[in-house]
C-alpha cells in the first residue's frame, strides 16, 4: 500500500469515454482521502466534460493540436509540482512521455502484458498481471495498491446545480419524452447508417410517441449524419448537435432513453443511469460495452451467433451494417417493457 496520497496525478489524456471511466477512481480516492489534491492531465475535449467536478482539484491541459509544443508547455506546468503518486491509466507512448515529465515518488501503471508501446518502462510500480476485462474494472484495479475500496462505483457526472436552468429551458418546448440519438463517433467503423437512424426517428415519433433529439459534436461526419437524418426523416427531430459536452450531460440526463454506438455518450448515459440502447460491432463489447447496466439493451454485432469470444482489444471492422432497424426497434420495445415505467424521469422543467 502506498503511504501518502496527499498529491495525486492522473495521466489519462484522451477520449471522453475513458474520462468517464476514470471518474470512479477519482471519487474513490476522495472518499478515502478527502484532503487529497488530485491533478488530472487531460486534453481539451474531455477536460471540458470534467471541469467543475467536485473531486477534480486541478486540470493540467495537454493540447495535442499544438504538436511538440504541447509537451514543452506541459513540462513547464509540471516542473513546479511534486506528487506522491501518478496513476498511469493510459498506455500509449505519448502518455509515457508525459509520465516521464511527472515528478512523482510512485508511478503506478499496468503490468507489462497490458502496457502497450513500452509504457511499462516509464512506471516505477506495476499492477499484478490480470486477464483482460472491462475498461472500467481495469481502472478500478489501480485502487487496490492504494489501499482503497472501489465500492461504491460512483461517477457524479452532473448536471451541476448551475446547469439545471439551461436543462429546463432546453426541454421546455419538447412536449414528448425525449430520446437522445448519438449520430456518429470518432471512427467511421463504429458509425451506424444515417438512413437507418432516420427510420428509427420516425418510429420513435409515430409509433412510440417520443421526440428524437440528435446529439454529438460538430465533426464533418457528425454534421453530414445530421443533414442526412433531417432530410430523410418524416418527423422533425430536434437537433442539439454541437451543444458541447457539459450541455450534452444535461440532455442525456433529461432523456428517457439514449441510442448510441460505441462512443463517449454511451458511457456518459450509464454514468447518469439513463437506459441506453448500444449498437456495438467494431470493438469488443465485453471490454467497452455498457458497464454493469443495460446489457439487455445492447446489440452485439461483434460476435458471430453463439460465439463465446474472449475479452480482447481486437477490433472487427465492417460489421455495423449487420445491425438492422428491426434490431434497434426490438431493444426499444424491451426498454418500454422493462425500464420505461421505472426509469423514465419527470420532465426537467416540471
Amino acid at each position: 500500500m502506498i503511504a501518502s496520497l496527499d498529491r495525486v496525478a492522473i495521466v489519462m489524456m484522451s477520449a471522453v469515454g475513458d474520462a468517464v471511466h476514470v471518474l470512479p477512481v477519482i471519487n474513490a480516492v476522495k472518499r478515502a482521502r478527502p484532503h487529497a489534491h488530485i491533478s488530472w492531465i487531460l486534453q481539451p475535449g474531455p477536460a471540458s466534460l470534467v471541469r467543475g467536478h467536485e473531486a477534480v482539484d486541478e486540470i493540467l491541459q495537454f493540447d495535442r493540436a499544438r504538436g511538440p509544443r504541447a509537451y514543452f508547455d506541459l513540462r513547464n506546468e509540471l516542473a513546479s509540482r511534486k506528487f506522491d503518486v501518478a496513476l498511469a491509466l493510459q498506455v500509449y507512448f505519448k502518455a509515457g512521455l508525459v509520465l516521464a515529465m511527472t515528478r512523482a515518488k510512485v508511478k503506478l501503471g499496468f503490468d507489462r502484458a497490458r502496457a502497450r508501446d513500452l509504457n511499462w518502462l516509464f512506471t516505477s510500480h506495476r499492477l499484478p498481471p490480470h486477464p483482460m476485462q472491462h475498461v472500467q474494472d481495469q481502472y478500478l484495479e489501480f485502487l487496490r495498491p492504494l489501499g482503497i475500496d472501489p465500492q461504491p462505483v460512483e461517477w457524479k457526472l452532473g448536471p451541476w446545480p448551475d446547469e439545471r436552468t439551461w436543462q429546463r429551458d432546453f426541454f421546455a418546448p419538447i412536449a414528448r419524452p425525449a430520446v437522445s440519438i448519438v449520430v456518429a463517433t470518432s471512427k467511421p467503423e463504429k458509425d451506424w447508417m444515417p438512413e437507418r437512424w432516420a427510420e428509427i426517428c420516425d418510429a420513435l415519433f409515430y409509433d412510440f410517441g417520443m421526440q428524437p433529439v440528435l446529439v454529438g459534436g460538430r465533426s464533418p461526419r457528425e454534421l453530414a449524419a445530421e443533414r442526412a437524418i433531417l432530410a430523410q426523416a418524416r418527423c422533425q427531430p430536434v437537433s442539439a448537435i454541437g451543444s458541447g459536452l457539459r450541455r450534452l450531460v444535461s440532455i442525456l440526463d433529461g432523456s428517457s432513453l439514449v441510442l448510441s454506438p460505441d462512443t463517449g455518450p454511451l458511457h456518459m448515459s450509464v454514468a447518469l443511469d439513463r437506459p441506453v440502447v448500444s449498437l456495438i460491432a467494431y470493438s469488443n463489447p465485453k471490454r467497452v460495452g455498457p458497464y454493469r447496466k443495460f446489457r439487455d439493451l445492447m446489440i452485439d454485432a461483434y460476435g458471430e451467433p453463439g460465439e463465446a469470444y474472449p475479452v480482447s482489444m481486437e477490433n472487427r471492422p465492417g460489421r455495423m451494417h449487420r445491425i438492422t432497424v428491426r434490431d434497434v426497434l426490438e431493444k426499444i420495445e424491451r426498454w418500454k417493457l422493462r425500464y420505461a415505467e421505472g426509469t423514465a424521469i419527470s420532465r426537467p422543467n416540471s
